[in-house]
């Protein structure tokens, strides 16, 4: 099968399945895992480069406002790679190139592939889109252990925080303006030990004033702006740390939301870990396979 993942997390998903080998091309974004780097691109970002935060906000709501994406599809070249299948989504519409663009473009092709649009908003929902791919890539086996596996490492961490003390722990998707985080990220803090302040399971993520956030309280604070590594989430922290600091949190901590919390793919259960040992590190071991928050 040819396949060409136009989403970072359904590259991670597939290369989980034991498709690598099958997956022809990916966006510019796809960079897990490292043989990720190696496949053609097919998106670019249109968005100019160097952007502060607030810039970035402003460019995405006036292009989402005319009906625009932000990433552009290289559809000659998506044409030229005759895929049988396309992995796409439709959950987040900032997140990766139009889903009506994808199947407009599959749909003129001589013989139009599958496309398949992974559009989860929960841990269950997550767990579900394994189970879609792996049925549509008859990898029905690597599905069942994958799953099997990521449900396991959940169970252990819920069993091992169960009498611990609940946190209250305030996740921010973006600090200008301040986003707080929906989609999964409320169940992973429930299932790390914590309360989540402000945001709710299973809906969009939605914007907030630093007001709202102090009046939270809450006791721990996560700064995952989408798409940034841990490095950039303390750039953009330390640039807020007024803000942040006036919170009156015991702990202000940036991590790595673009490899274990922005992208609903295999790498969430390594972010649940890591905040069950953030809000409860006498009660869950440092997970080895995620990098450590790094504090303000």
């Amino acid at each position: 099968m040819r396949i060409v993942s136009l989403v970072p997390s359904a590259t991670e998903l597939l290369f989980a399945l034991g498709l690598g080998d099958e997956v022809i091309a990916v966006t510019h974004e796809c960079d897990y895992p490292l043989e990720a780097l190696e496949r053609p691109r097919v998106t670019r970002d249109v968005l100019e480069p160097g952007l502060s935060a607030r810039q970035i906000d402003a460019a995405v709501r006036e292009r989402t406002e005319r009906g625009e994406a932000i990433y552009a599809l290289d559809e000659e070249h998506l044409i030229e790679l005759e895929p049988d299948l396309i992995v796409t989504q439709a959950v987040c519409e900032v997140c990766a190139v139009a889903y009506d663009d994808v199947v407009a473009v599959a749909n003129d092709m001589d013989e139009p592939p599958s496309v398949i649009s992974l559009d989860p908003n929960t841990v269950g929902e997550v767990l579900g889109t394994v189970r879609t791919l792996a049925e549509a890539t008859d990898r029905r086996a690597e599905g069942v252990a994958l799953v099997r596996e990521t449900g396991s490492r959940i169970d252990r961490v819920r069993l091992a925080v169960r009498s611990g003390p609940r946190p209250r722990v305030a996740a921010l998707e973006w600090l200008d303006p301040v986003f707080v985080a929906g989609h999964w990220t409320p169940q992973l803090i429930e299932y790390a030990g914590g309360d989540d302040v402000l945001g709710f399971s299973g809906e969009h993520s939605r914007t907030a004033e630093w007001d709202e956030v102090a009046a939270a309280e809450p006791e721990v604070v996560v700064v995952m702006p989408c798409g940034y590594d841990a490095g950039r989430a303390l750039e953009e922290a330390e640039g807020h740390r007024t803000e942040l600091e006036a919170l009156g949190a015991r702990e202000v901590v940036a991590v790595d939301a673009a490899a274990y919390f922005s992208r609903p793919g295999p790498r969430l259960v390594d972010g649940l870990e890591m905040l069950a040992h953030l809000l409860h590190p006498d009660l869950v071991p440092e997970p080895a396979t995620a990098e450590r928050p790094l504090p303000l």
